[in-house]
């Protein structure tokens, strides 16, 4: 391991570099499941029913780069003290986490929407679900294709 007045020859750097990366291999996140995602969402809905609908998901059906993909969420609501929006939350049902982002709205945010650039690792389904102030979720999903996705190793 040590070539001439004890330093390091080049074979030993480089088992010790190939053995580094066996060991990154080893130590990769797992991947999100679809079954990781809808648990990610009935955690987040608290075991309340998630109807379809009032959430609209903006986001390019084919994705060339999953790096920064642009996603836009929008509820209809009417935003006052009485009836808006509390939490919009992202999932994904193969990155390395179900969760992407929750953001916390209120009255005074004016509109129901949200804006984010958001990485993903493969073609999967992106879900929506938004909480309101009276307590019922509602969803939407898109399902879109990565051609060069994000979130990957090597």
């Amino acid at each position: 391991m040590t070539g001439t007045m004890g330093a390091p020859s080049r074979r030993g750097i480089l088992g010790l570099a190939t053995g580094g990366g066996v060991l990154m291999l080893g130590l990769r996140p797992a991947a999100a499941t679809p079954a990781g995602m809808e648990a990610a969402v009935r955690a987040f809905a608290e075991g309340a029913p998630i109807r379809p609908g009032r959430v609209t998901i903006d986001i390019p059906v084919l994705v060339e780069n999953g790096n920064a993909v642009p996603t836009t969420v929008t509820v209809e609501s009417p935003m006052t003290a009485a009836d808006h929006v509390r939490t919009i939350a992202l999932f994904n049902e193969r990155n390395p986490l179900p969760d992407i982002v929750h953001f916390h709205l209120g009255p005074r945010s004016g509109r129901a929407k949200v804006a984010t650039r958001i990485r993903l690792g493969d073609s999967q389904t992106i879900t929506a679900v938004a909480r309101m102030s009276d307590g019922s979720f509602w969803s939407a999903t898109a399902d879109l294709i990565v051609t060069l996705p994000a979130c990957i190793e090597g």
